[in-house]
């Protein structure tokens, strides 16, 4: 293999050094729990507190005090943050006979399966549909809200198709319905600027793993005020919502990430969103190929082309072959047969969804990079169509 390139971080990033050196010290010589009073405990905590407010600073949120409730919690990741924000409302706003949930078509599996367990306990889901593009309409919202709705949760940017929604448009009428609003950002962190508090964001979900931090620990934003039932029961971490020693080593490299993606928001998207732009006006020029999701309102290192008479999965393998890594739709669905549900819900068929390309960058990636993926991927559409019978039917029609 004469060339590798990572396309796929939207699926997961490599640890940065810079993230590695911020944990080393506490893979090492910084092992104490951060529940002890002794002095290794006590720096345990500290650091972990300098992490979380890094996280705080980062989305906009007042900092904690001793007299000021926790807003950011730390969690396993992004889907157990969906978890806890969607049960936990909906249980809590079951309380006072608020038991209807609004969110769309083409959420995360995190927030889609969340919702569907819900609907088992007796809760009203209602599925927002959204454009070709990709997009929900702010006023599609303001019409499904009840006077028993508990929740929103719209995603502020699709793990797919790289479609960011109007999220402060949302929140805002979430507020002024009294309807309290999650947003699954795990994707939105770092590549957009966020803040939870201007934007009328109640909960927040985001995941290290998409940041060049470690697999294995995330966030959860819950605004002050907000009374979310337990998620784990037996000890006193997390003000005693999430019972656990705390992962020290993974806290304080998610706080080095966090800071680090969202110091230069501006910076790194022109970057990401130059790759981008060469890759969407090249690969249109295929004939029979479908960009998904809209051409402006997507994040800066997002590129999903659909491309008819190919199958996905073979797709993958040669570009595999020729040291690309890429995808073709949300790792979290990779090795099912299943079309993605992102791409039937903006309503493409299911032969054209099977031929699906997601390419995501970093700042790891480079522009000698988008050439080569440039220089390959024609020919290897082509050969692919030259044995796939479904090409030779498309092409005739």
């Amino acid at each position: 293999m004469k060339r590798f390139v990572y396309a796929d971080n939207a699926a997961t990033t490599r640890i940065s050094p810079q993230v590695l050196d911020a944990m080393m010290p506490w893979l090492t010589d910084g092992y104490g729990n951060a529940s002890s009073i002794y002095r290794k405990g006590r720096e345990a905590r500290i650091a972990m507190e300098e992490a979380r407010h890094k996280i705080e600073r980062a989305l906009g949120v007042p900092e904690s005090r001793p007299d000021f409730p926790v807003e950011v919690y730390f969690t396993s990741g992004g889907s157990e943050a969906d978890n806890w924000a969607i049960k936990g409302v909906a249980h809590l706003m079951a309380q006072q006979g608020k038991k209807h949930i609004i969110t769309t078509v083409f959420e995360h599996h995190a927030v889609l399966h969340t919702c569907a367990a819900l609907e088992k306990e007796g809760f009203d889901v209602t599925y927002l549909p959204v454009s070709d593009k990709g997009l929900i309409d702010p006023a599609q919202v303001e019409q499904a809200i009840r006077p028993d709705t508990a929740l929103v949760s719209v995603m502020y940017a699709n793990n797919e198709i790289g479609t960011i929604q109007p999220i402060p448009e949302i929140g805002a009428i979430c507020k002024q319905h009294g309807v309290l609003f999650h947003t699954d950002a795990v994707q939105a962190v770092g590549n957009l600027p966020i803040q939870v508090a201007e934007q009328n964001i109640d909960l927040l979900s985001l995941s290290g793993h998409k940041l060049h931090a470690q697999k294995g620990i995330g966030v959860l934003y819950c605004r002050k005020g907000i009374k979310l039932p337990n998620l784990i029961d037996g000890g006193a971490q997390e003000r005693g919502h999430r019972a656990g020693t705390e992962n020290i080593a993974a806290i304080v490299g998610l706080g080095a990430a966090v800071e680090a993606a969202c110091a230069d928001i501006a910076g790194r998207a022109a970057r990401l969103s130059a790759m981008r732009d060469r890759l969407i006006a090249a690969i249109g020029q295929i004939p029979r190929v479908h960009l998904n999701g809209d051409a402006v309102r997507r994040l800066p290192g997002n590129v999903n082309f659909s491309f008819e008479g190919v199958e996905g999965e073979s797709l993958l393998l040669m570009l595999d072959a020729l040291g690309i890594c890429a995808s073709s739709g949300s790792a979290c669905t990779s090795g099912s047969l299943d079309p993605s549900h992102v791409l039937l819900g903006i309503g493409l068929p299911h032969e054209v969804a099977h031929g699906s390309l997601r390419l995501t960058f970093s700042d790891e990636n480079t522009m000698e990079e988008i050439d080569y993926i440039l220089d390959v991927l024609p020919g290897v559409i082509e050969r692919l169509r030259a044995m796939s019978p479904l090409w030779e039917r498309m092409s005739k029609a």
